[in-house]
């Protein structure tokens, strides 16, 4: 039996707007099984008790019984009387997303294609193996050429970096825990923003911390540019938190942010760092998407205001990813801090990962210099993706909304009813895997909002738009269809 265990308070939170204009049990059990199909309530979870789950909701226990019934008749459950029901994924249905079903299409994955130079630069780096191949090939640290072209990239773009400033990982997310392991204690807590990247919320709790949530919203409709006042972020507040909270470390994606596209100005930065330094927090900035502009050309923000804490006041570790700007299926990431925290983060490294793959970082070391020319390439696919989606809301859901961007691989988009849940689950049943708006919260939020990647074909938006539309009415109108499905999509 599992250690980990849902309370009824906890799961009301996840459950959101759940209740539909059909059957109260029905509903419920439509609910939790999204939950545990996008993985806010994880395998093997310990779900309440019938008796208070029915308390907490003001159903009858009947009610409650026979959704978790439902539930488990179709294998999202397991129930043993006397040790409560835990949450399951139906049989032989343990399968990733990529074979969750011929012909479904994956919107869970906000990831480009891989950059046009990167057959030639494999190729290259297969050549290059040999002359390693005498060594044990293992490498905690990275290799010392790519650490230093890694370096180079953060000078020319206003920080100037040394190699052994850098640490490569097995791409951002494990950069993200280990920094959560390294640097956190249990009952430490993180200033963390939110909507953000759900899989860092759940490296963060795993550390043991406790989250301290800050607001994000969307840039509104009209021009912006960075330097507006009203970037996303409400300074004073975030001032507050910190004051109120004292936490250890803050998690920031400043530049655009996913899932909401908002990058923060200059202004604030210079105060986040401030708040930070008041109180002895690290400020760790994801940067995975920091490259991915569309029409900043030129504009792109200098990097010392989140410089070391000798010029920012706290100290900063970022975070930086391949896979992000040349393919997901390159798992190199980055972090770049002063030498201090790296020398730390490497003498953590070893208790979860003895070494980066060799291959894989010589592919990189080659594709750095190429970055101009490469992120030439991914703004003119982004510029296509973020119109095609904006035209197909336009035309399909006029009363939806999407907000500017200049840049990132996501738009958050407004549904303008809160049925992000509902309509996530009716489009699985029409061959559209989506994540729903409350898979970037962390208590069951944004139910009106909906992430929609801006990296995919003309073709597949159609598809997409298609399956949306069949499932909206559904979502909107009616009870949510019941259906056996088994992938447990990995948001990216």
């Amino acid at each position: 039996m599992s250690d980990a265990q849902l309370t009824a308070r906890s799961l009301e939170h996840l459950l959101g707007a759940w209740r539909t204009a059909g059957a109260s049990y029905q509903a419920l059990a439509d609910r939790i099984r999204l939950l545990v199909l996008d993985g806010r309530i994880p395998i093997d979870t310990r779900l309440p008790a019938e008796r208070d789950l029915a308390a907490k909701l003001e159903l009858s226990r009947t009610t409650v019984a026979a959704a978790y019934r439902q539930l488990r008749e179709a294998g999202f459950i397991d129930s043993v009387r006397g040790s409560g029901s835990v949450a399951r994924l139906p049989g032989p249905a343990l399968s990733l997303p990529a074979v969750a079903g011929e012909g479904m299409l994956d919107f869970t994955k906000a990831s480009l294609p891989a950059a046009s130079s990167l057959p030639a630069a494999a190729r290259a780096a297969a050549e290059e193996l040999p002359r390693f191949l005498p060594d044990p090939g293992y490498d905690p640290v990275g290799l010392p050429h790519l650490r230093a072209e890694i370096a180079a990239r953060y000078a020319s773009r206003g920080l100037p970096t040394t190699p052994d400033q850098i640490l490569v990982t097995v791409g951002a997310q494990q950069a993200i825990a280990l920094i959560a392991r390294t640097f956190l204690g249990r009952g430490d807590r993180v200033v963390i923003e939110v909507p953000t990247y759900p899989h860092a919320i759940e490296a963060i709790r795993l550390a043991g911390a406790r989250l301290v949530p800050i607001t994000v919203t969307a840039p509104e409709s009209g021009p912006h540019r960075i330097g507006d006042e009203s970037d996303g972020w409400d300074v004073e507040a975030i001032e507050q938190t910190f004051r109120r909270a004292n936490p250890a470390l803050a998690y920031l994606i400043p530049d655009f942010h996913n899932p909401t596209g908002a990058t923060m100005s200059p202004e604030t930065r210079e105060r986040v760092l401030a708040a930070a330094a008041g109180h002895g927090a690290i400020v760790v900035a994801d940067e995975t998407t920091a490259e991915l502009d569309i029409d900043r050309v030129g504009e792109f923000l200098p990097l010392p205001a989140y410089a070391d804490s000798a010029s920012a006041g706290a100290p900063v570790i970022m975070i930086g990813s391949a896979s992000k700007t040349l393919w997901g299926g390159l798992r190199i990431g980055w972090i770049r801090a002063e030498r201090s925290h790296i020398q730390r983060l490497i003498a953590a490294k070893p208790a979860t990962d003895l070494g980066t793959p060799m291959i894989e970082q010589l592919v990189v070391a080659r594709m750095i210099p190429q970055l101009p020319e490469i992120m030439e390439e991914r703004r003119e696919q982004l510029r296509l993706g973020r119109e095609n989606v904006r035209r197909l809301v336009a035309e399909t859901f006029p009363d939806w909304t999407m907000p500017v961007q200049h840049g990132g691989l996501t738009a958050w988009v407004g549904i303008g009813a809160p049925v992000s849940s509902a309509l996530a689950l009716a489009a699985r049943s029409h061959g559209l895997l989506i994540a729903a708006g409350p898979r970037f919260g962390i208590d069951g939020a944004f139910e009106r909002f909906l992430r929609i990647p801006i990296t995919y074909t003309p073709d597949e938006y159609d598809r997409a738009f298609a399956a949306l539309t069949r499932a909206w009415a559904v979502a909107a109108n009616e009870p949510v269809p019941y259906f056996d499905s088994g992938a447990l999509p990995s948001v990216v």
